[in-house]
């Protein structure tokens, strides 16, 4: 499983531990990811997803997940989430 958020494609990024001597060694900064499971209006069920915490704000700001992938580029979406904005898109277009 990687360390990579399905919406937003943030993951771990490089940097230094700096002590107070001024020493530095390599660290790693990880993204804080939740398992979460997101209900679709469109689809009228969820999704198992693993996000971000920032993420998460940014759905809940959005108004759910289909205004959240509505808006989404596709490259930063992983598979899982690109097929879940098509399937969105097909449903509501068959609605209207």
């Amino acid at each position: 499983m990687s360390r990579r958020c399905e919406l937003t494609g943030k993951g771990p990024m490089t940097g230094n531990n700096v002590s107070h001597a001024n020493n530095k060694t390599k660290r790693r900064f990880l993204p804080n990811l939740n398992d979460v499971t997101l209900q679709s209006e469109t689809l009228g069920r969820g999704f198992k997803l693993r996000i971000s915490a920032a993420a998460l704000r940014s759905v809940d700001h959005r108004g759910g997940l289909d205004a959240y992938l509505a808006k989404a580029k596709d490259v930063e979406l992983s598979a899982n989430a690109l097929k879940i904005k098509k399937d969105i898109a097909k449903a509501q277009a068959a609605n209207a």
